[in-house]
Formats: structure tokens, sequence, C-alpha cells
């Protein structure tokens, strides 16, 4: 309620003083709006709500009625209610007109039809009050033609805006408006990352069999809250027709195909004509002497033949009807550790056969890592070496800062290894000192030596304790390497060197001693495991290493590199216009192909050498390099979006800053729908490049830029790992999420794996085969939950046929020719649209060049039409008669 006004709490008026009008503030007062715009200035139209028709005794069809539709009230009522209600008061507007008004009593009138907009109108002037009052008879008749006297015409008035005035009603909306008093409940549904993409197994049971295993809800219809629907908008929008249709197709390899409906036969005259045709009887002349021979060799046996090799041939088809799948050979299973892991990488060792080792990590995500990263550190980050001799316990334990998730032994000597950790750290072991675990024993009379290790069981237990665990001898500056986990290595190859500009250089120690990494933190490092600084160091350097003591079951081979040691030069893919990088997760380089020159050696024999490559590589730096100016510096690399690079390691000079900067991408190809797990070059053809990455797998060949000359289709499940055939140069294997192999034969299917064959239960991880001898193979398989599956290759897996080389190497050219026809083809298909579109143009031009005698003419035609409509209008109207014949300008 408003606030009353001060003369609300004045005296009383005395009897026979003149009455006071009680004055309100000019704030208050306001202009009443009358009906002046329809000729009656003293109507006041108002709208009087139920209470006020009760305080006055004017409520609608009791007080008031249709045939006394009127009602005096007096001034001293109105201004009681005025004071007692203010502002809220329906008289409120025509307070103004009630303090002037002369008389003590004023007109109300119902007004039933809303004619001045209002339920009742107030009379404003006793002139009015007069003649509402004493009106005068008017007779029917007139009153009928009143009737048909339209109306004044009504001119809006727009209305106009007032400022608002807070009269206490938002706070009754405020008390009566819905407000929540129950509390909201929220649920959060979350599952572990290492769950995300995991195998899910249905299975059927009976639902009653089981307790609270199925409730039925039935459906029925409640009349308290069934609602009818009355009315319903629906928008609508007319469109074209417009129709979509797509369709996906698999290509397979292209066969010649005809088709013939009816038998083709010649008629009487065509026979006639052909039996006396001269060049018909030529032609069977000509021909029917090597017809006949043809058929003749087809009859006889070749004699060229070799029966023996053909015999082995058919033995070898015989055992490929039985002996066609991978066999179970032995599983290694780290038993001692105490936390869930999955194998990163496998590498079989060079020399020694029967020599496996596989890095492992925890299976844990990003978020999980760091979460229980205090009790990471309390648990070794190791790499196992398993031998065929001890299933159970490993003969070698190398440990390093943090897990491993890629290593690689030295082509120049396997002793050296060199890894890559997940915090972005490379690290270096030296394994010479443990070479007392190898025995060498000569396998039978011939001069071939075979290395084989140790079992632990027959060790010595001290001897067993102290080889257990190998400390690394070197690592990588944090500071100045990856940033994050390193996805790849690489030894370079010992005939040449890069410098920190990607030149290459002739290597004269003929030792590998260059790295190359990559990395999830979009960078590409070279790395140099040898001493870069030549200058002699201060007094007081030389007595702080003097000072530091080297534990003693650690080789100073590369002390001179511990947390010392910095990229030699640093690549970053960049995306062109973007200020984005490619994030590389696997590379090849063209001489990742390497024959271990060590192959007769072995780790005993390495140690008693009188010169350690690696324990002089300061002689290494000595020698004059010289350059190499006809060497490949490009490689492939594959991305985390899976995308395939084709890139070049040297540096160029930007033009306007004059800085090395690293080359654009020669070819980018957005071909796997995931992250790049594989990429490498077939041991056969160097320019051949097998891609794994997302759901398909990819073949491509060095220096063709259109694509990839084989490119899987969508598979069931996704791809995690891949690897060619060491003997055979058209298989190769592909490892899957749900723990199967795809074992592909390109002389026997390219659209679709030959055969798949089932490991394990889970996700496989690295795939590696390695040849133990002439007549028998093995592949390792890593798994997820951490075991090496090792399988024996069958014999028509692992022994080529004769000509399965040169068949492979014609497929591939053959697949080089069709995509150099398919550019041409769309080359010519550009080329003819375009022509297509300019004969469109032209045809265009020509329908609308016409002459100004034409034009003229469809004018006149139409303006013909047009008059005859007229008439025929206008006659079926019967406006004009049939025989008149009246002009255009008459009608007018």
């Amino acid at each position: 309620m408003a606030p009353k006004t001060p003369q609300s709490r004045g005296k009383k008026s005395t009897p026979g003083k003149k009455k006071q009008k009680p004055v309100l503030p000019a704030s208050e007062e306001e202009e009443p709006a009358n009906m002046e715009s329809k000729g009656h200035p003293e109507i006041y139209p108002l709208t009087l709500t139920t209470k006020t028709q009760e305080i006055f005794s004017c409520r609608i069809d009791e007080d008031v009625t249709d045939e006394i539709p009127y009602k005096l009230i007096k001034k001293e009522d109105i201004f009681e209610d005025l004071r007692n209600r203010a502002a809220i008061s329906d008289f409120h507007p025509v307070k103004k007109v009630v303090q002037e008004y002369p008389g003590n009593e004023l007109l109300l009138v119902y007004d039933k039809d809303f004619k001045y907009g209002m339920n009742f109108y107030v009379i404003g002037t006793e002139e009015g009050k007069e003649n509402y009052l004493n009106a005068p008879e008017v007779p029917e008749e007139q009153e009928e033609y009143k009737e048909l006297i339209p109306e004044e015409t009504y001119t809006y008035i727009p209305p106009v805006s007032k400022p608002w005035v807070s009269l206490g009603s938002e706070k009754e909306i405020e008390e009566e408006s819905v407000k929540k008093s129950t509390k909201q409940v929220t649920y959060m549904i979350s599952r572990k990352r290492s769950d995300f993409g995991a195998p899910i197994t249905f299975s059927d049971q009976n639902a009653s069999s089981v307790k609270d295993a199925y409730i039925e809800c039935t459906a029925y219809p409640d009349k308290n809250f069934t609602l009818k629907q009355l009315e319903k908008s629906v928008g609508m929008q007319a469109i074209p027709q417009v129709k979509n249709i797509s369709t996906q197709t698999k290509w397979t390899y292209p066969k010649n195909a005809s088709t013939q409906y009816y038998a083709r036969q010649f008629s009487e005259e065509e026979k006639e004509r052909l039996g006396q045709s001269k060049s018909l009887t030529d032609f069977l002349n000509s021909v029917s002497t090597s017809v006949e021979i043809a058929l003749q060799q087809n009859e006889i046996t070749n004699l060229f033949i070799d029966d023996w090799k053909s015999l082995t041939e058919e033995e070898g088809t015989f055992l490929d009807k039985c002996d066609t799948h991978l066999k179970e050979y032995q599983s290694f299973t780290d038993l001692h550790s105490q936390t869930e892991k999955m194998i990163t990488c496998v590498s079989w060792h060079p020399t020694i056969y029967g020599l496996i080792a596989v890095s492992v990590a925890v299976r844990l995500s990003f978020e999980d890592r760091v979460h229980f990263s205090g009790k990471l550190l309390l648990q070794p980050s190791l790499i196992l070496f398993w031998s065929f001799s001890d299933p159970i316990h490993p003969q070698l334990m190398l440990e390093s800062p943090d897990d491993i998730f890629c290593f690689k032994f030295c082509p120049s000597d396997p002793n050296i290894i060199a890894g890559g950790c997940i915090n972005g750290q490379v690290v270096l072991w030296d394994i010479t000192a443990h070479a007392d675990r190898i025995e060498t024993t000569k396998a039978g009379g011939g001069g071939s030596k075979k290395a084989t290790l140790k079992p632990m069981f027959l060790l010595e237990p001290d001897s067993n304790k102290e080889a257990m665990y190998i400390r690394h001898c070197a690592v990588s500056s944090i500071e100045n390497g990856h940033k994050s986990i390193i996805t790849d290595i690489h030894w370079l190859a010992d005939t040449f060197e890069i410098n920190r500009f990607g030149s290459v250089f002739e290597n004269r120690s003929e030792t590998c001693c260059q790295l190359v990494t990559c990395s999830a933190d979009c960078t590409i490092y070279f790395w140099d495991i040898r001493p870069q600084k030549t200058v002699t160091p201060p007094l007081t350097e030389k007595k702080k290493e003097e000072s530091i003591e080297i534990p003693f079951d650690v080789p100073s081979t590369f002390l001179h590199l511990d947390l010392s040691w910095k990229p030699l030069t640093k690549i970053k893919l960049s995306k062109g216009e973007t200020n984005l990088d490619h994030c590389p997760t696997k590379i090849s380089l063209s001489e990742d192909q390497l024959l271990c020159k060590m192959s007769g050696k072995t780790l005993s024999q390495t140690k008693v050498m009188e010169m350690h490559p690696y324990h002089n590589l300061e002689a290494g730096l000595a020698n004059l390099a010289k350059p190499i100016d006809d060497f490949c510096t490009k490689f492939f690399v594959g991305t985390e979006e899976g995308e395939v690079i084709y890139t070049d390691w040297k540096m160029e000079r930007d033009p306007d800053t004059g800085r090395m900067m690293a080359k654009k991408p020669l070819a980018l190809f957005s071909v796997h729908d995931g992250a790049v797990h594989t990429i490498q070059r077939s041991p056969f053809y160097n320019d051949i490049i097998l891609t794994v990455g997302g759901w398909n797998v990819a073949i491509w060949k060095e220096g063709v830029t259109t694509g990839p000359l084989l490119q899987s289709c969508c598979a069931a499940k996704r791809y995690t790992s891949g690897h060619w055939s060491l003997t055979r140069p058209g298989v190769f294997y592909i490892g899957r999420e749900d723990g199967y192999v795809d074992i592909w034969d390109l002389l026997e299917k390219t659209h679709e794996p030959a055969q798949s064959q089932n490991i394990c239960i889970t996700t496989i991880t690295y795939i590696k085969p390695w040849i133990f001898s002439a007549k028998q193979q093995f592949i390792a398989i890593a798994d997820y939950y951490g075991t090496l599956h090792i399988l024996e290759i069958p014999w028509t897996l692992s022994h080529p046929s004769a000509n399965e080389v040169s068949s492979v190497n014609h497929y591939f050219e053959r697949e080089v020719k069709h995509l150099e026809y398919v550019e041409q083809r769309k080359s010519i298909r550009e080329q003819e649209k375009k022509e297509m579109e300019l004969e469109i143009e032209k045809k265009k031009h020509k329908t609308y060049q016409k002459s100004k005698e034409q034009m003229e003419a469809e004018l006149k035609m139409d303006y013909e039409s047009y008059l005859e409509l007229e008439k025929t209008i206008l006659f079926n109207l019967g406006l004009v008669k049939a025989p008149e014949r009246m002009s255009h300008m008459e009608m007018i």
C-alpha cells in the first residue's frame, strides 16, 4: 500500500464552514483522459473493480442494469475512498475531475458495450449530466436512421510512455511466485581412461533366474494426467525437392568383363560376302600354321621343367592345407612385478639367438600417472632380457629414470642400447661388462658359432645378484630435451653423419654415433653421442669432475653425456600458414634397413677386443669429414592425426630473417583415421613403405606423390601395430586391438587379409619377427597385459616361391601405372568439364542475343493478346455488347 498523503491526516471539516478541496502534490496530479476525440470531452472512462462496485453500490446487473445504467455518487464518498486507498483507488485517474466538479454528486454510467473502452465512465460537467438524465425522446424511425449514418472515423493516437512508479505490486508477485523448495541432486558417472576402447562381451541369461534382474513397468492410461491437445502450432516452409544419395564400394583389382544377351549370327548375304572376301582368306592362311603349332605345344610336356623343384613346390602346397597358422612356442611374463604393466617395445638381440629384450610401462592414463607419481618413483622402470633357456626369470634388467616406450640396439655394437622415456629423456646403456652371462658353444663340427645364454639357476648366487639390475650410463638433459613422451628412436647408419644444419658428411670412424628421435611435443631431434666441446675446461671444473665418484657398476663409456646431453639439431613440422605443428609418432629413414656388422662376433669377443669403438669417441672428431652431395635426406613421418608426411631433414635459409629453418613438408597425405603406429620400409624394396594407423593399412612408394599404392578398407577393429615379413616380400603382419593378427599375402589377396588368427584376449602392442635359422622363424607378439608371446611361423609364410620378388615388384609397378592413369583421367575430365561449361555459357548468350525487330514483334504480339483478353473479360461482365466495335482508346 502506498503511504497516505498529508491531506488524509488533516482535521475533519466542521459543519457550517465551507469544505476545502483536498490539494495533492503536483507530482501526483495527472491530466485525466477524456473522449474529446469522439466529440464528448465531458466523458471520462473508468474501470471499476468488483471491490469498488461494492463500496459505491454500483454492481453490474444488480445496482446498474440495462434499464437504469447510471448511478449518482457523492463527491465526499469518492474523497473518502481516495484517502483510504490513495493511488490504488479506481477513481485516482479522474481525481482532478472530481476536485474541479462544481456539484456534489457525479454521474457514473455503466458502459456495457465498451463504447469508450472501459466498463464505466464519469460525466465531468453539470451540463453533461443534465443532458444525459433529461435526454429528449427520439422516435424509432429516427433511431433507425441514426443507425444507418456511419460513425465518425476514429483516429488512433499512440499512447505516451510514462515513467514506472513502484506501488508495491512487485512484492505481491514475488510472494505469489513458485519457488523450488527441494534441493536438486546431481549424479556424475565416470569410468577409467584405461577402460575406454576395451573389448566388451555380451552374453545371454535368463532374467527370471537372477534376483532383481527383471522389473516390469507396464504402461497404463491415467485420466488425471491425460491432456487433450486443442491447438498445435506447426511451422512449414516450402523448399525445392532435395534428394541426397551416397554409396560406398569396395574396390578390387580390375577384371575384364563382357555381357552378351543373345547369339550373334550372320545373315545369308553376310556369309556369302565374307566367304568371297580375299582379306579373310589371306588372314586364315597366314595364321593357320601358328595356330596348329600352338595346339601341338599344348599337348606336349615341357621338357625344361625341373621335376625336383616342382616336387618340392607340390610338397609346400600340400603343407599349405594343414599348416597355415602361427604356433605358440613360448611365452614370457614378469611374475615378480607388483604393478600391472604393458609391453611398449620389443627387439631381438642382433647376435645372440634366443635372447629378446622388452620394455614395460605401467598401465595408467595420464591423469592417473600424475596422481600416483609419488608411488611410481619408488618402482623401477626396466627393460627385461628374456631367454628361451629360462622363461621365468629375466636374464638382465636395465634400469631407467622413467618408463621406456622405445629402444634400439646399436648396429655397430649390440652392447650399446639407446631408449626413449615417457618424460622425454634419451637413455644409454652399456652391457659390455656383463659378458660373463654368455657362453660360446660350437654347434656340431662346423665352424659356425652360436651364442646362448646361461639360465639363471646355473649361475652362482653372487654373480646372480650383481648382474640382476644394470644402471644406465648416460641420460640426456631434461631442460634441453623433449617435453613429452618419445614415441620412436633410430640409430643413423655408420656410413654417414650430419651436422647441426642437416648436411651429410662421410663417417670415417665407421661407427654409429648419432640418433634421431621423435616426440609428442611436435619435434624431431638428432643426437650425437660424441663429446662436442673441444675447449679445455677451467681448473675448477676439472677438480669438480675428479671429486665426483662414479659407481662401480656403471661404465664410464658415456660419462661426458650424463645430464648434459643436448640435441645436435631440432626439426619442427609446420602446418603451413598456421602456428601449429604436426605431432610425429613414427619415422622411417632411407637407411633403416641395416645389417649388423658383428654377425660373427659375440659379446665375449667384444669384451676382449683391445680397442672398443666407443671408448675413444674423441678420435672421430679429429678426422676431417668429407661432404656427400648425392645423399637422400628425405624421410617419412607418421603423425598422431593419421597423416603421412614426406619431408626433408636438411635445413634451408629463410629469405626474410636469414636464419636456418626446417623445410616445409614435400607431401602430406591424410589416409589413416587414427594415430600412425607403424611406418616401416620393406626389407626387399627400399622405396616401399608400410604404414599402419587407425582402422586401415597403406603401402607407399617413395617418389610417388599421388597417393598410396594400396589402401585397405576400414576394419572392424582398430589396428595397433604391424611389421613386414623378413623372408617373403608380399607378406606382412598386422595386430589388432581385439587380440587378433591379420596376415596379408599380396600374391593371394590385395583387398583383405589372407587369414586372421587369435593370439590373446587384449590389445596387441608390438610385433617383431626374427629368423632363428634357415628352417625356423619366430615372431614375437606383445600384448597390453604384459605378456610376450613367441610363435613359430609356418613354412608357407616363411619360405617364398620361386618368382615372388619379381611378382610383387610387378604388382607395385602396375599400381604405380594405375595411379598415373587415374591422375591423367582426372586432368582430362577436368578439362572436359571446363569445355562443357564454356559451351553452356555460349548457348545462353546465343539464346538471349535477339535482334531489335524480333523483340518488337514479340512485344506487339503480347500487346495484341492482352487486348483480346481484355475484350473477353468485359464481354463476360456485360459491360460491352457483342456487336459493338470499340477501340481501346474509346473504352478508356
